[in-house]
């Protein structure tokens, strides 16, 4: 799996290196759209090639793409669901998440964005809310991946990034207690 992954990401940092500005964008915005949906992809090696503010962009699109879709199958899946469903129950607890508690989900490098897209967009959560959490969520997460760098392995291995992660959770913190002030946010 893993000398499938190399030989993608060779493949892509190819198009991107070696075609015009255009084309290499398209690729670079297209392959994190698909990241944020198909979570297998390395989305910190993609964020180095592609750069931060293309990179905001594409995951910012994808989320909002994946949030869309589960938005629209959520009235078909919850005429199919019991009422006293483990699942309904689920959704009644990610109903009362509050947007701080989102934001810094959302901010910790290793949550799965593919099950928080599905999950707020399954819930009664208004895009407005989820835009601004993540806004401010990604625009940390990205940060952390393209400028911190690191691997896995070497995030719980070495003190100093898990220091970063921390600050940056914390200021992901500040931020949304700013938001929910200045955007009249639950």
């Amino acid at each position: 799996m893993e000398e499938i992954i190399n030989n993608f990401v060779q493949i892509i940092k190819d198009i991107v290196l070696n075609n015009n500005i255009f084309l290499s964008m398209s690729v670079g915005v297209l392959i994190i759209v698909l990241e944020s949906i198909i979570p297998i992809l390395p989305l910190a090696v993609f964020i180095t090639v592609v750069g931060f503010l293309l990179s905001l962009f594409a995951t910012i699109l994808g989320c909002s793409l994946s949030f869309f879709i589960f938005k629209k199958l959520r009235p078909h899946l919850l005429l199919k669901l019991k009422p006293n469903s483990s699942f309904r129950k689920f959704m009644l607890l990610v109903d009362n998440v509050s947007f701080s508690k989102l934001v810094m989900i959302m901010t910790i490098p290793f949550t799965p964005a593919f099950s928080i897209n599905i999950a707020a967009g399954l819930s009664n959560m208004s895009y407005k809310e989820y835009f601004m959490a993540l806004l401010i969520s990604k625009s940390i997460l990205v940060y952390f991946w393209g400028f911190v760098g690191t691997t896995l392995l070497e995030s719980f291995t070495d003190i100093t990034v898990v220091i970063k992660i921390i600050i940056l959770i914390l200021i992901a913190f500040i931020a949304s207690k700013i938001v929910i002030k200045k955007f009249d946010i639950k």
